[in-house]
């Protein structure tokens, strides 16, 4: 168990983590990572039942990242659990490295290959079924991106899901409003997103998603009712920590320089400062 204090400044360590990763590399999707890693160290460091040591276990609970361009800060804190060497971070995107700039299974923790926008949800609907079939107790985690939601794959699992009654199962939406090629709402509108998923017999929940404890607050209810999937809508600031990214649709996938990292570093460690 970890106060929510110890959670945040986790997070910002692996927000140091991996903007070394794509600095080092010179590629990777830096806004999106930097956005959901709040997330992913609630469900990590506090929520899921995972073993490092063991991480194919049968009661384990199950993560799967749909929107696998933002593996950055997932292999960072899969590192630092211990699921493989933390020094491995340095060949992230390097020739014959496991390390490749999307989620593959040959790295310990990592239950599918993900990329391929709009696939992870129906893979983890697959996963959830086995659970409730099989008489587990797991539950099932699925990390979407919000320009994602513009796949049609998405729609007929959310269909499926609520059909089949997979209470097992949490979608997560990283719902910072920009992608590849600017606003969502510009680029395919979504709202009412709620509404849509809730149509669709989900539970729906709205969350900041960079707020700690508001996340793992959320996460520890789940599930809220018996009988229905749910989803939370995790608000972020795409870019999240970094003053200059905030916000900002060209970090989706930006490099920062060596003067832009400098900054970049020195702001996490200002707020690691606030933190304590």
């Amino acid at each position: 168990m970890h106060s929510i204090k110890e959670l945040k400044k986790i997070a910002i360590e692996r927000r140091m983590d991996l903007l070394k990763m794509i600095f080092e590399s010179k590629g990777g999707h830096t806004g999106g990572a930097l956005s959901s890693t709040d997330i992913l160290v609630a469900l990590y460091y506090e929520i899921m039942n995972i073993d490092p040591k063991n991480p194919k276990r049968e009661d384990r609970d199950r993560f799967v990242l749909s929107k696998g361009h933002s593996v950055e800060g997932y292999y960072a804190i899969l590192a630092d659990l211990g699921f493989f060497p933390k020094e491995e971070l340095a060949t992230f995107s390097q020739y014959k490295s496991r390390l490749i700039g999307h989620p593959n299974v040959k790295v310990p923790g990592v239950e599918m290959n993900t990329g391929a926008l709009g696939h992870g949800l129906s893979a983890a609907i697959g996963m959830a079924l086995a659970g409730k079939m099989d008489k587990k107790s797991y539950k099932v985690y699925a990390l979407m991106g919000d320009g994602e939601q513009a796949e049609g794959s998405v729609w007929e699992a959310a269909m499926a899901a609520g059909h089949y009654k997979l209470d097992n199962l949490i979608g997560i939406i990283d719902r910072n409003r920009l992608q590849i090629s600017g606003n969502t709402e510009d680029v395919m509108s979504l709202e009412s997103l709620k509404e849509k998923w809730s149509s669709f017999k989900w539970e729906v929940i709205e969350v900041n998603g960079n707020d700690m404890e508001e996340l793992v607050t959320t996460f520890k209810k789940l599930p809220l009712v018996k009988e229905k999937p749910h989803l939370v809508i995790a608000n972020t600031i795409k870019g999240r920590g970094v003053s200059f990214m905030e916000n900002v649709a060209k970090w989706h996938h930006g490099v920062p320089n060596a003067e832009q990292y400098e900054q970049a570093i020195q702001e996490l460690k200002q707020q690691l400062k606030e933190v304590e």
